[in-house]
């Protein structure tokens, strides 16, 4: 894919050259400087308010952040599911970000992993446009490698793939009842010989596990292997919150008032984490971001607004209504 391959040779040099282009002095965020020291900043009534700092993240989110959390607005789009979105602003990447919340509660919508491959043949083909004309949300699921998916994969109540290894490694999975539900890697074996899995996924890096809590592998001083805590780029991520809601975040570039929005450029993998901690998850995991990253939202009247990706992928999870 010609334009996606172009798109990532030229994102380093594209995204410094906006930050020199940037917005006037008084909408730039105080930023630390030296040390690989990153930041982030949320913008609340037109002013930035700092909030986070890699030298001095947080190990554990018990509670929302009172100024990230309440700088969401959010609006019903639907029974059980709602719509916000934040700025935020910080070093490098991170240097104009919109993120797009959907909060769904499963009260009122049940989850389905919908696969898409291209007559037969396994290559990737599935995109939000696939949803069905009821659903919700939808969002694509897991990591893949090549047009397969990435670990453990349950279509039907059947098991499609085995399980994948990692120790910061996240499976999802959705019971009878069209219920998500968190587990930790050493969980699967047991989750294979239960009964009443009607899908399952695996996805990483796991960006909050317990109830709330960092990974020390995402922890500032991590010298944890194939894990790169400095890479930024658009993010799609799924959380618990602690009330039981479901909480997806997508990001997108924001320079230039949005006009490049399709730039895989934003947030570390530590500032995704502490986004979902900061807006109350006690668990949450990233799924496959960058040119793959794609939502739609479809509200009571049937009204649709979609956020697509550039890349087609194998696996998608749906929200329908009960």
């Amino acid at each position: 894919m010609p334009g996606a391959l172009g798109i990532l040779a030229r994102r380093t040099a594209l995204g410094a050259m906006l930050v020199v282009l940037g917005a006037p002095s008084r909408e730039s965020v105080p930023v630390a400087a030296g040390g690989g020291v990153t930041s982030l900043a949320v913008r609340v009534q037109g002013e930035w308010w700092p909030w986070w700092r890699s030298d001095s993240a947080p190990a554990r989110w018990r509670e929302p952040l009172d100024v990230v959390s309440r700088a969401v607005e959010w609006k019903p789009v639907g029974t059980g599911a709602e719509l916000g979105e934040l700025g935020l602003s910080g070093s490098g990447e991170a240097w104009r970000v919109r993120v797009i919340l959907v909060r769904l509660d499963p009260r009122f919508v049940r989850f389905q992993l919908d696969s898409g491959f291209e007559n037969g043949v396994l290559r990737a083909a599935w995109t939000v446009d696939a949803a069905p004309g009821r659903a919700v949300a939808a969002f694509n699921a897991g990591q893949f490698t090549g047009s397969m998916p990435w670990g453990w994969v349950v279509l039907r109540g059947r098991e499609f793939l085995t399980p994948g290894y990692g120790p910061l490694s996240t499976a999802v999975t959705v019971d009878g009842a069209g219920v998500l539900r968190w587990w930790p890697p050493d969980s699967i074996p047991a989750l294979r010989r239960a009964r009443g899995i009607e899908a399952a996924f695996q996805s990483y890096p796991t960006l909050l596990e317990g109830d709330g809590d960092v990974p020390v592998q995402l922890r500032p001083g991590s010298n944890a292997t194939g894990v790169d805590l400095d890479h930024g780029d658009s993010r799609l991520a799924v959380g618990s919150l602690r009330d039981g809601r479901v909480l997806v975040a997508l990001t997108r570039f924001d320079g230039l008032n949005g006009l490049l929005q399709a730039i895989p450029l934003g947030l570390t993998t530590p500032q995704t984490a502490a986004l979902m901690g900061a807006l109350g998850c006690s668990r949450a995991v990233m799924l496959d971001g960058g040119i793959s990253s794609q939502l739609l939202v479809r509200d009571s009247s049937g009204i649709v607004r979609r956020w697509p990706g550039i890349r087609r992928v194998p696996l998608g999870l749906v929200a329908l209504p009960r």
